[in-house]
């Protein structure tokens, strides 16, 4: 794999990033837990070795709270003869990304953008099925290189994974897919190689996409103006993770010890105190040592402890949690901090302010990536005949995130009843929005809407002739 890597980007950077490779795995393994590991030096006993994994707790909190309301993707145009049209894309959107499971793959996309500094999106177009993949790629199988001059559009993007679990490199097999933009054309070439970074088989060579750039679109994690690698969220964690666990495993210890006390005998038998069991309901027989001076008598207790170091364990535990929050601007929130609180929308905004800002400014670096994919989706469709589509010459796609927070409903459909009322807003965006109710059923609502109203004032008119028929 190093080989391949090295043939494509070389240099320095080349080096960087197989070092880099490294680290991310290692930063995997502490996600996963087996990373989370310390050295111990304890001889007199085994030592417990508690691994809570509050760093994967707070990982996928972090991305559930981004992703797990999912965004919502809509293509918008000015004129208004245009409005079907784009609805009619809409609709093709929307399906394409439910056939992908786009949901679960975006928030489980997040996860790994948040451990491994960046992540890939890549589509790919099936022409037997008729149909666009929607990928998300971990770091760990791909590099790629940006323009000199353009560091946010991609020159080049090489995806890779092994294919067998072989030791000897030249058994072994790693397929490698290769986009590079060469003089304003996407070629694609792909590949079997061993693990010397020889071609075993071709499987396209030099293949003009027909695209205006790369099917695939990184996006890092944090980090700085001109950064190519991102940021790991658990790397800022890392050490009060591990702190966390030997703290925590050292309380159990201790607990343990307490337990169980340092059993002493005075003048006891030798030979008797051979045959005492540690276990409940334990009969010993304690025998006076024949040596002992006379009058002596056989004495058996336990060494007590009087360090009291429950509350301030809980608190150094605690406040190691705090930190671990405060660091991915997580509020430490439980069912117990809620009890008494008014917890409405606003409320719990209010709470989670923080770690809406922060996800507000992860998706500063997602919601171009996903506006781009929308795009991308279209011209590949087109490319490739997927599907027959509208043709609109400008549009533009609006990604609006969500966050899971309770939401004052009712004071919200009050104040839209109110714009409806006013005629701010139309009948049908209030249908849409609040009975989630597509273009053809809020149409049809509407009409429905309007011949019962239609009836209503024939039959009122009709009662209003008959009363005047009667008076005469």
């Amino acid at each position: 794999m190093n080989n391949i890597i090295n043939a494509e980007l070389g240099g320095l950077y080349g080096s960087e990033v197989i070092k880099e490779m490294d680290e991310i795995i290692k930063l995997y393994e502490v996600y996963d837990g087996p990373g989370q590991n310390w050295i111990i030096d304890e001889q007199d006993y085994i030592p417990t070795k508690k691994k809570t994994n509050y760093i994967k707790k707070l990982i996928k909190e972090e991305a559930r709270f981004l992703f797990g309301k999912a965004p919502t993707f809509t293509v918008q145009v000015e004129e208004d003869s245009l409005q079907d049209q784009a609805e009619e894309i809409n609709k093709y959107i929307r399906n394409l990304l439910k056939i992908n499971l786009f949901e679960d793959k975006l928030i489980k996309g997040a996860r790994d953008c948040f451990i491994g500094k960046r992540i890939a999106i890549k589509l790919h177009a099936d022409t037997i099925t008729k149909t666009i993949r929607i990928m998300f790629v971990p770091s760990l199988e791909f590099v790629y290189e940006p323009f000199e001059d353009r560091v946010d559009e991609l020159k080049k993007i090489i995806f890779f994974h092994q294919l067998n679990a072989a030791k000897l490199k030249q058994e072994q097999r790693i397929w490698k897919q290769k986009y590079e933009m060469v003089e304003g054309k996407c070629i694609l070439n792909e590949g079997i190689y061993d693990g010397y970074g020889n071609v075993v088989d071709i499987l396209a060579e030099d293949v003009d996409l027909k695209l205006s750039g790369i099917p695939a679109y990184v996006i890092l994690n944090d980090g700085l103006s001109g950064d190519l690698k991102g940021e790991s969220d658990v790397e800022e964690i890392l050490d009060n993770g591990m702190a966390y666990n030997k703290l925590a495993s050292e309380d159990i210890d201790t607990l343990r010890k307490g337990m169980n006390r340092t059993i002493y005998g005075i003048d006891v038998d030798s030979e008797a105190s051979k045959h005492f069991k540690l276990k409940p309901g334990a009969y010993w027989d304690v025998a006076t040592d024949p040596a002992a001076a006379e009058g002596k008598q056989a004495q058996i207790g336990t060494v007590e402890t009087d360090f009291n170091y429950n509350e301030r364990m809980e608190n150094t535990l605690n406040r190691i949690k705090s930190d671990m929050h405060e660091v991915l601007n997580i509020p430490m929130i439980n069912n117990q901090d809620l009890k008494g609180m008014m917890t409405s929308g606003k409320t719990m905004k209010a709470l989670y302010w923080q770690l809406i800002t922060r996800c507000e400014e992860k998706m500063k670096a997602w919601g171009p990536a996903l506006e781009w994919m929308i795009k991308a989706i279209l011209e590949i469709a087109e490319v490739y005949k997927i599907a027959t589509l509208p043709n609109l010459e400008k549009f533009d796609v609006v990604v609006e995130n969500q966050y899971p927070l309770q939401e004052d409903e009712d004071n919200e459909k009050t104040l839209d009843m109110q714009q409806v009322n006013s005629q701010v807003m139309s009948r049908k965006s209030y249908m849409k929005k609040w009975a989630n109710a597509t273009d053809e059923i809020a149409d049809e609502e509407l009409k429905q809407i309007q011949l019962e109203k239609q009836l209503l004032e024939d039959s009122f008119s009709q009662f209003e002739t008959n009363i005047l028929e009667d008076d005469e």
